[in-house]
Parts: C-alpha cells; sequence; structure tokens
C-alpha cells in the first residue's frame, strides 16, 4: 500500500516553503472557521505588481496566482496547525488586476488551482471563480479567497 504524502511533504518536494502569515492590513482575522468550514480572507502577492494585458504577462500571472496560493496556505496552516487538517478544498475566488480587454483571468488563475491538485491531489480539486478588476490593494497582481471543508477535531 502506497505511503499518503503530508500535504508539507509534498511542498518541500517541489521545493517550495509557506512564508510567515501575512500581517493583515485592515480590521479583519486571515481565516473564519465555522463548523467544518474555513474561510479565508484574500492574500496578495508581493512579488508581482502591476496589471496583467499591460504590466504583466500571462506567464508572470501564472507565477502570481502560485505565490499568491502559496500566502493563503501559509494562512490556513497557521490556523489549523498544518495543511493535513485539510478534507478538500472546496472553492477559490481569484481577483486579476488586469486591462479592460484582457480575458485570461481562467490561464492566470490555473496557476493556483494547479498548486492545489500538486499539494492535496484529489482533494485539491474545486470550484473555482476568475474575474478581472479594475485595480487591487498596492496594486498587486493577483488576490485569492479560499473555502475549505476540514477535518473534525475529537470533541466537537
Amino acid at each position: 500500500m502506497p505511503t499518503v504524502q503530508s500535504p508539507e511533504s509534498r511542498l518541500k518536494e517541489m521545493g517550495l516553503t509557506l512564508s510567515p502569515v501575512r500581517t493583515s492590513v485592515g480590521n479583519y482575522v486571515s481565516c473564519v472557521r465555522t463548523g467544518n468550514l474555513l474561510f479565508t480572507a484574500g492574500q496578495g502577492v508581493d512579488q508581482y505588481h502591476g496589471k496583467l494585458g499591460r504590466d504583466l504577462t500571462i506567464e508572470e500571472g501564472y507565477q502570481a496566482a502560485r505565490q499568491s496560493m502559496l500566502n493563503v496556505l501559509s494562512a490556513v496552516s497557521h490556523e489549523l496547525g498544518g495543511l493535513s487538517k485539510v478534507k478538500r478544498v472546496v472553492k477559490i475566488l481569484g481577483f486579476v488586476n488586469c486591462m479592460e480587454d484582457f480575458t485570461a483571468q481562467p490561464k492566470v488563475m490555473d496557476g493556483a488551482s494547479d498548486l492545489l491538485v500538486e499539494v492535496f491531489g484529489e482533494k485539491g480539486k474545486h470550484g473555482r471563480s476568475a474575474v478581472g478588476m479594475a485595480q487591487l490593494p498596492n496594486n498587486t497582481a493577483v488576490e485569492i479567497e479560499m473555502i475549505l471543508e476540514i477535518e473534525d477535531e475529537e470533541g466537537e
């Protein structure tokens, strides 16, 4: 019987590490749990700024979405004490800072979706919305929020 890898070991194999949780820039928290669901606040990305279709290519947007998802996973890991408690990725919502005529938001958001499937396997397959925005905070290229189903904790 094959050994099931933890999400953290998959990240390590991929040469990726979770960074410290980003500080909230307003009156909100990075995660809210209700029952078996965990809702994350939006997480942007510090490395990629500007508009897709003008300042950044689709490939750069893909990488921005991937990094943004790593920031979301950092918040989730911090909240749950690790990623192994994730039972299922339910949905992600991706905001893409882009020009009015840019229509490749789904290709950009594949960076986040592909990462989730690489890290969680079948549990990482999810519903998704990818929308274009006129502007995002700090001119970040991508912002993502996520809904997760998490394992019940004993005694709850």
